[in-house]
């Protein structure tokens, strides 16, 4: 996970204006945050803004990667929005601090799933993570072109020889290795150098079979509208823009489970302002900004207090029950891959292969 689904974009910073600044007493600029594009919406910044009577700036990143070189090289927002894969290597680095759940008006409205995950303590009262969003990696399928799948509900079909050219996958190797070590029952947390070397030979089987590789929910979505391809790896808000649209689709949720990531909001190590970030957090996480997240994005947002009043047609659309909590219990977490260095390495290598 995970590209906006509105395209991909610099990152690009934007404040709040002129007029702000000057009303903001020395010292105390506007909180800025660095988020994915979909993530600063002022859906999820208007708290904010009625609390402090100031935009916050904004800034937008591509992927962690991108925003942790960013990072590194002296750029300090206030809030950041990584997904939970990524939390160990930013605060190996020292680039955020606890955040005391205390000082959250909107904490206990998040899935006690979500609040008990596992790395994102930092002692009684604090986390280094604050959950925010969560969402599915699993298939997108056309139903029509493939019915027989539609029916299994099997993953096999990344591998068949009759739709060979006619698949996708994603491109990150945080989505793409864990997805098909599971399926020759490899658990990709926890590999022996024997696991990973069968892991690669079944990327290297996989990419053969592939029209492209692509994170790009536009890409996907045009993709398997136009039948250029019939499955796709994906997201779920591939699924939801498509069904939407009252396509043929279906998304696989195969008996062994599908992937799940949770991304949140951190605090900088030094921010501007600790008062007006953790404000910054808290609005991220208003009953208001859930409502959009889960109608108009359609990742499903971790106050699940929120989505009470969200009608049943939304959860239809998205393929999920109301009860998410219990949803929530049955996926896999996706978490930090151990030695990622090292499979991303390799899995460049082996798509590199691609035609």
């Amino acid at each position: 996970m995970k590209w906006a689904y509105g395209g991909l974009a610099a990152a690009i910073l934007i404040v709040g204006g002129a007029w702000f600044l000057m009303k903001a007493p020395a010292g105390s600029a506007p909180a800025t945050l660095f988020q994915w594009q979909d993530y600063v919406d002022p859906h999820f910044t208007a708290a904010y803004e009625a609390a402090w009577h100031e935009k916050p700036g904004t800034s937008i990143f591509a992927d962690e990667d991108e925003a942790f070189s960013k990072m590194r090289a002296g750029f300090k927002p206030d809030v950041m929005g990584p997904c939970l894969y990524s939390l160990p290597r930013w605060k190996e680095a020292g680039l955020i601090q606890p955040i005391e759940t205390a000082r959250l008006k909107n904490w206990n409205k998040i899935a006690p799933a979500l609040r008990n995950l596992p790395g994102i303590s930092a002692g009684p009262g604090k986390v280094w993570f604050v959950p925010h969003y969560w969402g599915n990696t699993s298939l997108t399928i056309r139903t029509d072109l493939a019915p027989e799948y539609a029916k299994s509900q099997s993953w096999d079909i990344l591998f068949d020889p009759k739709y060979k050219g006619r698949v996708s996958a994603l491109d990150g190797a945080d989505d793409v290795v864990p997805f098909v070590a599971h399926m020759i029952g490899i658990d990709a947390y926890h590999m022996s150098d024997a696991d990973w070397l069968k892991v690669q030979a079944k990327l290297r089987e996989l990419v053969p079979q592939l029209r492209f590789v692509s994170a790009d929910n536009t890409a996907l979505a045009q993709g398997l509208a136009s039948g250029e391809i019939v499955a796709a790896m994906s997201w779920r808000t591939t699924f939801a823009s498509l069904n939407r649209e009252h396509k043929p689709v279906a998304y696989l949720t195969p008996p062994g489970g599908i992937f799940t990531y949770v991304c949140g909001l951190v605090m900088h190590k030094d921010p501007s302002n600790e008062e007006k970030a953790l404000a910054l957090i808290d609005s991220g996480l208003a009953d208001d900004a859930a409502r959009y997240m889960i109608t108009t994005i359609g990742d499903e947002p971790a106050n699940i207090d929120a989505v009470k009043s969200v009608p049943d047609s939304v959860f239809q659309a998205l393929n999920v029950p109301r009860d998410l909590e219990s949803f929530l219990k049955g996926g896999i977490f996706q978490q930090p891959l151990p030695n990622k260095e090292k499979i991303v390495s390799a899995w460049t290598e082996i798509r590199s292969g691609m035609k």
